[in-house]
């Protein structure tokens, strides 16, 4: 029998990779499509299966299992010390409509394998640990995302939260009676010792860089904005190309604009125009209005001020040049967020014990560990995807990366378990 300071002082990785790619895989067959992804909307009967079966795991692995009044599923493997705050982990298993096998599902799958790990190696921890199943983070059927997450924190109220609807006018309380995942623990007011998030990259760094671990430092800040350009409807024929007041014409500049401050701000800035609709949309009318969504990404808040004031002089001076008028209304608003200096420092030591090759990264995408940053110490694991593509049916992950990952989590969450002992005896 191995005590929790053996693995933290080991360079085994310990884990089982072949349980823990298998338990994905099975997980993915609820929801599977037929291009090899999966498509399990929050909430929906897929959901509820996925969420059996997690429940099924963990109790087998010896938790407790309660759920929240937003549907949140926590599962508690107890410490030697039940007063101490839980070490927990997590992420979501709701997809995409045209979703992969391992975003978010990995997340909660590697929890799941470290306590099936501790179980192996009869280690008791003196703080509880849990494993978090976080309600609707994607926002596919229910907006906002992050929506479990973010109850939580207490960013969105309970009944609020409750009241908002789908596209068929279905509410979030109104599916979670459906599915029997309206739970009665408190959604909010519970401590948190620590919070680690494994999650596939998202992106292509890691494996550009051809590193097996990303050390997420923090996450960049988002700023986004809807931007209606609004013009002259016109005949593209008899109307001279001086006298337009063409509001595509503006937007062209705004689009431009946009991805050059984004260059301009490197390391860690991003700009994108991801909708752009010209009206009344027709081949022989110059269009006389156009909306379009800008987003806005850095780490640093004064840099990602600076990007968005250079746009809006952009448009601005566009309206003028062309004779447009225009709206810009702010959608969204997350500021930038260092992860906890402890936590991140128990990823880098984790990977560097374990002989993997890592280094530091930036989250650019929204994950449940940025609301529970704010509750306590907080960080986050990355490994590679293929082509660094997700939210694809394509998605895909190697199975030996996956497992060096969760190796990762495993050490980090022992490290946070001693250091919340420690921190609380002080």
């Amino acid at each position: 029998m191995q005590t929790a300071k053996d693995v933290l002082q080991s360079t085994q990785a310990h884990i089982d990779g072949e349980r823990l790619w298998q338990s994905l895989m099975e997980l993915a067959q609820l929801g599977a499509t037929a291009k090899g992804g999966v498509c399990r909307l929050a909430l929906t009967d897929l959901d509820r299966q996925a969420r059996d079966l997690f429940v099924q795991w963990t109790e087998a692995a010896g938790c407790t299992v309660s759920v929240d009044g937003v549907g949140n599923i926590f599962a508690r493997r107890p410490g030697r010390n039940p007063q101490l705050p839980p070490v927990m982990t997590g992420s979501h298993i709701d997809t995409q409509p045209t979703g992969g096998k391992f975003d978010g599902c990995f997340g909660v799958l590697a929890g799941l394998e470290v306590l099936r790990t501790l179980n192996d190696l009869q280690i008791e921890t003196e703080a509880p640990l849990e494993v978090v199943v976080w309600t609707n983070e994607e926002g596919s059927r229910f907006a906002p995302c992050m929506m479990g997450s973010g109850v939580f924190a207490e960013k969105f109220t309970l009944q609020e939260t409750l009241a908002k609807r789908d596209a068929q006018g279905v509410s979030v309380g109104e599916a979670l009676n459906a599915i029997g995942y309206a739970g009665t623990r408190a959604v909010s007011g519970h401590p948190v010792g620590a919070y680690f998030e494994a999650h596939i990259e998202q992106g292509p760094i890691l494996e550009d860089q051809r590193k097996t671990i990303g050390v997420v430092l923090g996450a960049l800040g988002q700023k986004w904005f809807d931007l209606t350009l609004r013009g002259v409807e016109a005949h593209a024929g008899p109307t001279p190309m001086h006298l337009r007041k063409d509001a595509l014409v503006g937007a062209s500049a705004v689009v431009a604009a946009v991805n050059r401050v984004a260059l301009e701000h490197q390391p860690h800035a991003c700009g994108t125009v991801g909708c752009l609709q010209a009206y009344p949309g027709s081949r022989n009318v110059i269009p006389g209005e156009v909306r379009m969504t800008l987003d806005f990404r850095h780490l640093e808040p004064a840099r990602l001020d600076s990007m968005i004031a250079q746009v809006q002089e952009v448009i601005a001076a566009t309206a003028q040049q062309h004779g447009l008028t225009y709206t810009l209304t702010p959608t969204a608003d997350f500021p930038p967020l260092y992860f906890d200096k402890g936590c991140v420092e128990a990823v880098r030591s984790a990977a560097q014990g374990l002989g993997m090759s890592h280094m530091d990264i930036v989250s650019g995408a929204g994950h449940d560990a940025i609301f529970l940053a704010e509750l306590g110490p907080a960080g986050m694991i990355f490994v590679p995807c293929e082509g660094g593509i997700s939210h694809n049916e394509i998605e895909n992950a190697d199975p030996k990366d996956l497992a060096a990952g969760c190796a990762v989590l495993l050490r980090a969450m022992l490290a946070a378990a001693q250091a919340v002992a420690q921190r609380e005896a002080a």
